[in-house]
C-alpha cells in the first residue's frame, strides 16, 4: 500500500516538474547552486586556521630556512601583506617555535666566528681584521641577545690600529643598540652588566667607552656612569631597603595578631655604615704594681774578696815577705765608746751584682670592620582605632588606652632590636584610619583579557555563520523554492458515479477543507487517493483550481 501511495506522489512531482516553464527550471538550478555553494563556502570558511605571526622582521636568508623547515614538517604558512612576517596557524605557533629553536633558527643574520672558516687565499691582513672586528660584532650581538628583555641587538666596535709611540696609542670604544621586547625595561644594574659583558670581551676597552641605546634613542648607560661617577651603589641602595622594608614587616607581622590584619602601619629607616675599615694597632702596657710584669730572665753575681790591711810598698826582697803578726793588740771601739780588744780583722772586698729581664707588655691587633652594620634606627608605627559593635548594631571605633600602647611600644622595641645607646628612636601614634582613601589596584577587564578576545572571536565567526545559512534557507532560499513547487493536496475520492460537472467538485473541495474530525479526514483522504487513481483528470482541474487562487 505504501509503495502504491509513494509512486503517485513522486509521479505527481515530476508532473510538476515537467510543468514548469523554462524561467522557473533556470532558477531552480541556480538556487540549489547557490545553497550547495554556501554550504562549501561556509564550511571552508570554518575550517580555516587563525593564522598568527610565526616570526617578524627576519632576514632573507634566515627567512628561507624557515620556510624549507615549514614545508618539510607540512605546516601551511603565508606571509603578511608587506612581507615582514610569516604567518602560520595559532594552535601551532609554540610547537613550531620550539621546533625551529632545535635547528638553530633564526639565526639573526648576525655572522660570528663562522667567518674565521672560509677565508680566502691570499687575502690580506687588513681583510682579516675586518673579519675579526665583524665576527667579534657578531658573537656579542649574540651574547647580548640572549638576555630576557632584549629582542635584537647591534654592535659597533672601533678598534683603532696598534701604535708604537705612546701618544698615539687610543683606546677603543664600543657602541650597543637594544632592541627591547614591548612593556620590557632595563634596570641599571642589567645596564652595567652588559657594558661590563662588553668591555670585557674586547682586549683595553675602558668601561667609560661603552654607549648603549635603545630603540626609542633612550641613552641607558649615562645614568650607571653618572652614579658610579659619584660614588653611588645600586647593590647598597637596595640592601638599605630590604633592611628596612624587613624591619617594617617585622613589626607588622608582629602586632596584627594583636590589631588585627590591615590595622597597623609601620616605616623603618635604616642607617647603614658601609665603610671599609682595616686596623692595625700595636699598644704597649707600662708595668705597675697592681699588675707585675712577667720576669723573662734573671742573673745575680756576688764576689767576695779577701787579704792584708796594707797593700803595696817598696818593692824589693822585703815587700815579698809575709805579714808579721802584730805585737800589740789593735783596739776597737764600740759604737757606745766602750773599748774592747779584739783581734786584727781582715780586710775584704764584697760585690753583687742582679741584672732581670721583664718581658714586653705588647698588644697586636689587626681589626677589618664589616660593612652594612646598622649605625641607626627610626621607626614609626601608627595603630588604627579598635572596632566594635554597639548595642544598636552600628560598628564604632575607639582609641586605645595607655597601657595597650606601652605593651605594643614594648613589642615594637623587642621586634625591632631597639638599641638606647646607638641613638635608635620609636614612635607608636593610635589614629583612625581613612579607609575611603585606600589604593586598589584596577583589574584588567573582561573584555581587554587577551584569551577572552580570541575566544570570543570564535564564538562571533560560528554565530555569524549559522546566522548566514538560517537567513539564505528561511529568506531566501525557502520563499524561492515555495514560488517554484508547490506540494499537492490529495482530493478525497467521489462516489462511484461519474462527476463531470464543476460544481460538484467545488462542493468536495469545499466539505474536505470544512472537515475538522480525524477519522472523517482520513476517510476522505482515501477516498481522494482512490479518485485520483480512477480519476486523474478530475484531480488535476481541482489542483488546477488551487494553483489559479480559485480553490482558496
Amino acid at each position: 500500500m505504501a509503495t502504491m501511495l509513494n509512486e503517485p506522489v513522486a509521479r505527481t512531482r515530476l508532473d510538476l516538474l515537467s510543468q514548469l516553464s523554462n524561467q522557473k527550471k533556470l532558477g531552480l538550478m541556480i538556487a540549489t547552486a547557490a545553497f550547495i555553494a554556501l554550504i562549501t563556502g561556509v564550511w571552508m570558511w570554518s575550517q580555516t586556521p587563525d593564522y598568527r605571526v610565526l616570526y617578524s622582521n627576519v632576514s632573507d636568508h634566515d627567512g628561507g630556512a624557515i620556510i624549507n623547515s615549514l614545508q618539510q614538517m607540512n605546516i601551511p604558512y603565508k606571509f603578511s601583506q608587506g612581507g615582514g612576517a610569516i604567518l602560520i596557524p595559532g594552535n601551532q605557533v609554540h610547537d613550531v617555535r620550539l621546533r625551529l629553536a632545535s635547528q638553530g633558527l633564526p639565526k639573526g643574520g648576525l655572522a660570528g666566528f663562522e667567518l674565521m672558516e672560509n677565508q680566502k687565499f691570499g687575502s690580506s691582513q687588513f681583510l682579516e681584521q675586518i673579519n675579526y672586528q665583524r665576527a667579534l660584532e657578531g658573537e656579542l650581538a649574540r651574547s647580548v641577545q640572549s638576555l630576557s628583555a632584549v629582542q635584537s641587538a647591534r654592535i659597533h666596535l672601533a678598534i683603532t690600529k696598534p701604535s708604537v709611540f705612546a701618544r698615539d696609542k687610543q683606546q677603543p670604544s664600543a657602541s650597543v643598540l637594544l632592541n627591547l621586547f614591548p612593556g620590557r625595561l632595563l634596570n641599571e644594574e642589567q645596564v652595567s652588566a652588559i657594558v661590563h659583558l662588553v668591555s670585557s670581551s674586547v682586549s683595553n676597552l675602558p668601561v667609560k667607552n661603552v654607549t648603549i641605546i635603545d630603540q626609542h634613542s633612550n641613552l641607558l648607560s649615562s645614568q650607571s656612569n653618572k652614579k658610579s661617577e659619584t660614588g653611588l651603589d645600586v647593590g647598597q641602595l637596595n640592601y638599605v631597603k630590604e633592611v628596612e622594608e624587613g624591619y617594617a614587616t617585622r613589626i607588622e607581622t608582629i602586632l596584627s595578631p594583636i590589631t588585627g590584619p590591615n590595622n597597623v602601619r609601620a616605616q623603618v629607616t635604616a642607617d647603614i655604615d658601609f665603610s671599609r675599615i682595616e686596623r692595625a694597632e700595636e699598644i704597649y702596657r707600662p708595668n705597675n704594681v697592681e699588675a707585675p710584669a712577667s720576669i723573662r730572665s734573671q742573673l745575680n753575681v756576688e764576689s767576695l774578696t779577701s787579704g792584708s790591711q796594707v797593700d803595696g810598698g817598696i818593692p824589693g826582697a822585703l815587700t815579698n815577705r809575709p805579714p808579721e803578726p802584730a805585737n800589740a793588740p789593735i783596739e776597737v771601739a764600740a759604737e757606745e765608746g766602750e773599748v774592747a780588744n779584739t783581734p786584727a780583722v781582715t780586710p775584704t772586698d764584697r760585690r753583687t751584682e742582679s741584672t732581670i729581664n721583664y718581658e714586653v707588655d705588647k698588644t697586636v691587633q689587626h681589626t677589618r670592620q664589616s660593612i652594612g652594620g646598622v649605625k641607626r634606627l627610626s621607626a614609626a608605627v601608627v595603630v588604627n582605632y579598635r572596632a566594635k559593635v554597639d548595642e544598636e548594631g552600628n560598628i564604632i571605633h575607639e582609641a586605645l588606652d595607655a597601657n595597650e600602647i606601652t605593651k605594643i611600644n614594648n613589642l615594637v622595641k623587642e621586634a625591632m632590636g631597639y638599641n638606647e645607646s646607638r641613638g635608635d628612636t620609636l614612635t607608636v601614634t593610635n589614629n583612625l584610619f581613612n579607609l575611603s582613601e585606600k589604593e586598589v589596584l584596577p583589574e584588567t577587564p573582561l573584555w581587554k583579557d587577551p584569551d577572552m578576545i580570541l575566544l570570543a572571536k570564535e564564538i562571533g565567526k560560528q554565530l555569524l555563520i549559522a546566522t548566514i545559512v538560517l537567513f539564505f534557507l528561511l529568506k531566501v532560499l525557502r520563499p524561492f523554492l515555495r514560488n517554484l513547487t508547490q506540494i499537492t493536496t490529495p482530493v478525497p475520492a467521489l462516489p462511484e458515479k461519474k462527476i463531470d460537472s464543476n460544481e460538484e467538485t467545488q462542493a468536495l473541495t469545499q466539505s474536505l477543507i470544512q472537515t475538522k474530525d480525524k477519522s472523517i479526514f482520513r476517510k476522505n483522504l482515501e477516498m481522494a487517493k482512490q479518485l485520483a487513481i480512477e480519476e486523474p483528470t478530475i484531480v488535476a482541474n481541482v489542483v488546477k483550481d488551487w494553483v489559479s487562487g480559485n480553490g482558496r
